[in-house]
C-alpha cells in the first residue's frame, strides 16, 4: 500500500505537461482495454464515458492523465478522509511545549539572541542554508488572478512580495559575506507554485532579473495535484477530456521536493538548513539567522516560529504538545475553558498561546527521510463549489453550492510524527515577523493596507530606535517609512539616520 501510494503521489506531481514536442499518440486497443478494467474496478469507469467522440490529441491526453491515477488509491484517500478516525477532544492531552524546547525573543537575553544570530550567520557562509517558499496560491480574494507574491501591496516603492523577500535573502547574503570575509556566499531560493501560478511565477522573476539574486541560486518548481472528487466519491471532469484536479496543499511539499529534484540539488550544495514560509506575509525574516542559529544549537528536525495568540478568542492554530507528541490544534477544536486557561508561571498570558504562522525549520538529514514517512500523512476534505461535466447527459455544470470535495495536506501534519525531543519552537514579536495578507482591500484585516502600514510602522520604529525623527502632517497611516531590505534586514545599519529628520511617508533606498 505503501509503496502504491508514493508512486501514486509522484505520478500526480504533474510539472507543467511538456512533451517535448512529441506528436500525441492514441493508446492501443490492448492499453485502452486495460485502462477501462482498472477503473470499472474502482467503481470510477465514468471518467471514460465520453472518449470514443474524442479528438486523438484529447484521447492521449485523457488516457495518459487517468493512466497516473491509481482510481483504488484515489478511493481509499477519500474514504480515510471523509471518515477520518475519531480522536475524542475529551481524551485530548493538550500541554504547552516543553521549557527546553522553547524560546521567546521577547525576553530572551541579548546575549542568546546575538549567539544564535552569529551562528546563523556563519551557517549562511558556509552554504548549509537553503530557503523553500510555498508560494502556490493566486491573489483571488485579492482580486488579482496573478500569483500572490507577485502582489503590490501599496507601499511607496510598489515593492512586490516576491521582490520584498528576494531583497530579504540578498541582505542575509551580504550580512554573511560581512561577518565571514567570504566572498560569492548565496542561499538558495526553491519557490514552490501550483500548476495555475508556475508559468506566470517564472515570468515575473525572469522579467525581474531575479531581483538581483543569482538565477541559478532560484528555482521555481511544482506542487502535486489530486483529483477532484464529488460528495458521493465519483472523480469529477472538468470537460470531457479533462480530470478536475486541484494542488494538493501546502502539506504537499515534501512529495515535491523529491519529484522535482529538489531535495538532490539541495544534497549537491550541501544543505544542512532549510527554512520554509508562506508567500503572504510581508514581514517574514527569509532564512532569518536568528531562527537558523537557535534551530541548530537545539539540534532538532522540525523547529517552527510562533507569534503570541492576541486573546482566547483569536481564530488561530496553536502548536503545542498532543498526547505527548508536537501538533497543532485548530482553534475550534478547543472549547472557551481551556482557551481561556491562564499561565500558572505567568498569570497575565494564556497558557496555551503559541499561534501558528506557518514559518518552519527543517534539519536536512529529516526531509532526507521523507520516504519514511510521506505516505502517513492524512488528507483533509475541503468542501467546494467544483465546475464539472455531468457524465450522463454531457452537459457542463457550474453549481451554486458545494458539489464535491478538494483532497489536501497540510504542512504540520507532519510534526506529530517528529520526536519531542527533536521539536523546538521560537515566539517571535507579531508586529516584527508576521502581517498576513489574506483579504481584500477594505477588509481592514489581513489586507494591503494594514500589511503596508505594518512595513511601514516597522521602518518608523527602526528610525526612531536609533535616534532619528519622523515627521509628518499627514494622517498616522502615512506616518511610517519603508526601509528597503537592501539597507537593513532587521534594523540594523541605520546609524547613519542617527540625527536625521525624515519626512514620511519616506523610502529609505540606500545609504545616504
Amino acid at each position: 500500500m505503501e509503496s502504491t501510494f508514493n508512486n501514486l503521489l509522484e505520478k500526480l506531481h504533474l510539472t507543467g505537461g511538456d512533451n517535448g514536442g512529441v506528436p500525441a499518440k492514441e493508446p492501443t486497443e490492448q492499453e485502452l482495454k486495460e485502462l477501462r478494467e482498472t477503473y470499472t474496478e474502482a467503481q470510477q469507469n465514468h471518467v471514460l464515458a465520453f472518449y470514443d467522440d474524442l479528438t486523438v490529441s484529447e484521447k492521449a491526453e485523457l488516457y495518459e492523465c487517468l493512466k497516473s491515477i491509481t482510481p483504488k488509491s484515489i478511493n481509499d484517500i477519500t474514504q480515510k478522509a471523509l471518515s477520518p478516525s475519531q480522536n475524542n477532544n475529551e481524551d485530548m492531552n493538550l500541554e504547552p511545549l516543553p521549557e527546553a524546547a522553547t524560546a521567546s525573543i521577547l525576553d530572551s537575553k541579548d546575549d542568546d539572541i546575538q549567539s544564535w544570530y552569529t551562528a546563523g550567520l556563519k551557517l549562511v557562509a558556509e552554504g548549509q542554508v537553503a530557503v523553500v517558499l510555498m508560494a502556490g496560491g493566486q491573489g483571488t480574494r485579492l482580486g488579482s488572478s496573478a500569483p500572490k507574491g507577485c502582489f503590490d501591496i501599496g507601499l511607496p516603492s510598489g515593492k512586490s512580495l516576491f521582490q520584498i523577500q528576494a531583497e530579504r535573502i540578498w541582505k542575509v547574503q551580504q550580512l554573511a559575506e560581512k561577518e565571514s570575509g567570504k566572498k560569492d556566499i548565496s542561499i538558495p531560493w526553491y519557490i514552490m507554485t501550483s500548476g495555475p501560478t508556475r508559468k506566470a511565477t517564472e515570468q515575473f522573476f525572469s522579467e525581474h532579473k531575479y531581483f538581483g539574486l543569482r538565477q541559478d541560486d532560484v528555482t521555481i518548481f511544482e506542487q502535486g495535484v489530486l483529483p477532484c472528487v464529488s460528495n458521493d466519491g465519483k472523480i469529477l471532469l472538468e470537460s470531457k477530456s479533462k480530470v478536475a484536479v486541484a494542488p494538493d496543499g501546502n502539506g504537499g511539499i515534501y512529495q515535491a521536493l523529491l519529484t522535482s529534484n529538489v531535495r538532490t540539488d539541495m544534497r549537491k550544495r550541501g544543505i544542512e538548513h532549510v527554512h520554509a514560509y508562506c508567500v503572504d506575509n510581508c514581514l517574514v525574516k527569509v532564512a532569518d539567522p536568528v531562527f537558523i542559529g537557535f534551530s541548530a544549537s537545539k539540534d532538532v528536525d522540525i523547529a517552527t516560529k510562533v507569534v503570541r495568540k492576541r486573546s482566547a478568542k483569536e481564530s488561530v492554530g496553536l502548536i503545542l504538545q498532543k498526547n505527548g507528541k508536537p501538533d497543532v490544534v485548530e482553534y475550534s477544536e478547543l472549547d472557551t475553558a481551556t482557551a481561556e486557561i491562564k499561565d500558572s508561571k505567568q498569570p497575565e498570558l494564556l497558557k496555551f498561546r503559541a499561534a501558528n504562522i506557518v514559518n518552519h525549520y527543517y534539519s536536512f538529514r529529516f526531509l532526507e527521510t521523507i520516504e519514511e514517512w510521506v505516505h502517513q500523512l492524512p488528507h483533509h476534505v475541503a468542501r467546494k463549489k467544483i465546475p464539472y461535466i455531468d457524465t450522463e447527459k454531457g452537459e457542463s455544470i457550474k453549481p451554486d453550492k458545494p458539489n464535491g470535495i478538494k483532497l489536501e495536506q497540510f504542512v504540520f501534519d507532519v510534526f506529530p510524527l517528529v520526536k519531542l525531543d527533536k521539536f523546538a519552537c521560537m515566539e517571535v514579536k507579531r508586529e516584527d515577523e508576521f502581517s498576513p495578507l489574506k483579504n481584500a482591500k477594505g477588509t481592514g484585516e489581513d489586507d494591503p493596507d494594514t500589511s503596508k502600514l505594518d512595513i511601514l510602522s516597522q521602518g518608523r520604529r527602526w528610525v526612531q530606535n536609533i535616534g532619528g525623527t519622523v515627521e509628518s502632517e499627514t494622517a498616522l497611516e502615512e506616518t511610517g517609512v519603508e526601509v528597503s531590505p537592501l539597507v537593513s534586514y532587521g534594523g540594523e545599519g541605520l546609524d547613519f539616520l542617527k540625527t536625521r529628520t525624515i519626512k514620511a511617508p519616506a523610502v529609505i533606498e540606500k545609504e545616504e
